[in-house]
């Protein structure tokens, strides 16, 4: 059963990098993503009704906060951006790079000490991203239609995944006394109310077609508010490491949505990149620890 459910999780969130990649042109990266959080925020509403889960929000409203900006406000919205140039497959591969910023932030800032194998992880991770890069660079493809160039696009995701890493980290640090839900809750809470004016002021102007309306549905119903109930679900019944794992089913379910909904193209390289990313994310977030020498570096 947490088998099952670990695929669904990762077929969901994979399936985000889809639904952005169609609605993102319509909405515009700021005003879809207020109307993700602020969807996800009231699914997940109901972790609030124990007194403990509001004492929570109260008492360590202002980190939570944060984690709202950097876990949800601002990446979700560099995703969105992306997808006006980037395949779907693509950035579902590069969110895959989220462990490697991890693990570098911690020993940076945490001086949370890097193992052999994890300082090899970084620079296979490392590798892979090159070699997604520029391949993608070579096919020539520099803008879209909608006028966004390939290296903002691709600088976007990775700034992105390192945001997603720090929040990870912050949230260890700052929020480790928090019910999982609670801080899950406040992420979109605090992105829908930081992201709501920038919304108004976006809005667009043209009729939304209601297929576009269906995908902001599923961003906010699925990815936000039923993928983070699941995971946790996953988290109590099999462990945070078991439910961690989903990392390294979404970029497979991400390019397969993408190929088989958008008729994206998956090339040699998308797939070398991909394995050699999720190679190095296994040994950098120590999913693989036996290689040999087990020797810090401090």
């Amino acid at each position: 059963m947490n088998l099952i459910e670990l695929i669904i999780l990762a077929a969901i969130w994979g399936s985000s990098f889809l639904f952005m990649r169609i609605s993102t042109p319509e909405f515009g990266p700021i005003a879809l993503i207020a109307l993700r959080v602020g969807i996800g925020s009231l699914v997940l509403l109901p972790v609030l009704r124990t007194a403990l889960a509001r004492a929570h929000l109260r008492q360590f409203i202002w980190p939570l906060f944060i984690v709202g900006i950097t876990n949800s406000a601002v990446p979700f919205c560099l995703f969105a951006y992306s997808t006006l140039t980037l395949d779907a497959g693509f950035d579902s591969i590069l969110n895959a790079t989220t462990p490697l910023w991890g693990a570098l932030i911690a020993y940076l800032w945490l001086r949370t000490p890097l193992t052999k194998m994890q300082i090899l992880g970084l620079a296979v991770g490392l590798t892979g991203v090159i070699i997604l890069v520029v391949s993608r660079m070579h096919e020539g493809e520099k803008t879209t239609e909608h006028g966004v160039p390939l290296t903002l696009a691709i600088g976007a995701v990775l700034s992105a995944t390192l945001l997603y890493a720090f929040a990870t980290n912050y949230s260890k640090q700052r929020l480790a006394a928090v019910s999982p839900g609670v801080v899950a809750f406040s992420s979109q809470f605090f992105a829908a109310i930081t992201l709501l004016p920038l919304a108004l002021l976006t809005w667009p102007e043209q009729p939304i077609a209601l297929s576009t309306w269906h995908a902001v549905g599923a961003l906010g119903i699925l990815c936000s508010g039923v993928a983070y109930l699941l995971y946790f679900r996953l988290v109590a019944h099999a462990g945070a490491s078991y439910a961690m794992s989903v990392a390294f089913l979404v970029p497979i379910f991400g390019t397969l949505w993408g190929v088989y909904f958008l008729g994206e193209q998956l090339t040699t390289s998308m797939v070398v990149g991909c394995i050699t990313i999720l190679a190095g994310t296994a040994l950098a977030s120590g999913k693989i620890k036996r290689l040999t020498l087990p020797v810090s570096w401090h």
